[in-house]
């Protein structure tokens, strides 16, 4: 099996695993969440993380073919299309986009004229898509329950699967957002595990629980083995009720509601107003106190 060569980037601010992996033999590459940074007390945004990755790329002789989105993030800003101007790449994600776009059109009160096509993305992919990059294919796998639009990108033996797992001591990623679900979630995970045991599971976030250092990989065979939400064989509803009880002690992310109207856009701003300043908007009393 093809076996990329991986690189992460860790934000620290919002505990976001980014990714570069690349064929070394062809040294094609691709991105995988990218981080807009953002200072929700200035309200302002900065770059970082793409700084990071531009450089690491150039630097080691990368062509970065696809950018990539695995879902439209709640805690980040997406930086695909700052990276894909900087690096001449298109970027991409999973065709459900459009109804996340759809359903966050209505919690944000915009016009009928925002665009929820999924136009902001170069390409909007199905469960089952292959893509190359270099000589490794990139098959694209649907794995919804943290929203309605997550896929995973299984890329020879790495899969970068977002916000479905967590690393092993942590378990598994929360499905309380609006359009989420621990049934599909549950889903997900067994289409996951179901991999080859030695796939190098990439996640999106890491909390670092008991102060140890942020970690981003686990194989399936270590997930199956130790992961505190699904070891032993849990059952759909045994994961349901451990996840849904999870989920309700938690508050929502910081940044959630700032976040989506970015990454809703594809990780664009939303149009400047007269005085030529982007503005956002917090929808107030729409989700209760937590």
């Amino acid at each position: 099996m093809s076996q990329p060569i991986v690189k992460p980037f860790w934000d620290e601010a919002t505990g976001s695993w980014q990714y570069v992996f690349h064929d070394p033999n062809t040294m094609q590459g691709a991105v995988v969440d990218p981080v807009w940074n953002y200072d929700p007390k200035a309200g302002a945004t900065f770059t970082r993380s793409v700084d990071e990755i531009v450089t690491y790329v150039r630097e080691a002789g990368i062509d970065i073919v696809w950018v990539l989105d695995t879902h439209p993030h709640a805690d980040h800003f997406s930086a695909a299309p700052l990276l894909a101007e900087r690096l001449k790449a298109p970027t991409g994600i999973g065709e459900r986009v459009t109804e996340v776009q759809k359903l966050w059109q209505k919690i944000y009160h915009l016009p009928e004229s925002f665009p929820t096509d999924g136009r902001q993305w170069d390409r909007l992919f199905a469960d089952g898509d292959v893509f190359m990059v270099g000589d490794i294919p990139v098959r694209v796998m649907f794995s919804p329950g943290h929203t309605l639009a997550s896929v995973t990108y299984v890329a020879g033996d790495a899969a970068f699967v977002h916000d479905t797992l967590m690393m092993p001591d942590s378990g598994t990623s929360r499905a309380d957002f609006p359009g989420g679900s621990s049934k599909q979630l549950y889903a997900s995970l067994q289409r996951i595990l179901a991999l080859p045991n030695d796939t190098r599971l990439y996640v999106g976030h890491d909390y670092a629980p008991e102060g140890r250092d942020a970690q981003c990989m686990a194989t399936v065979a270590e997930h199956k083995a130790r992961n505190i939400h699904l070891a032993g064989g849990r059952t759909e509803t045994e994961f349901c009720a451990v996840r849904d009880q999870r989920d309700a002690s938690l508050p929502l992310p910081k940044l959630m509601l700032a976040a989506l109207q970015i990454n809703i856009r594809g990780g664009r701003k939303p149009a400047p107003e007269a005085d030529g300043r982007s503005y956002l908007k917090i929808p107030l009393d729409y989700f209760e106190p937590r």
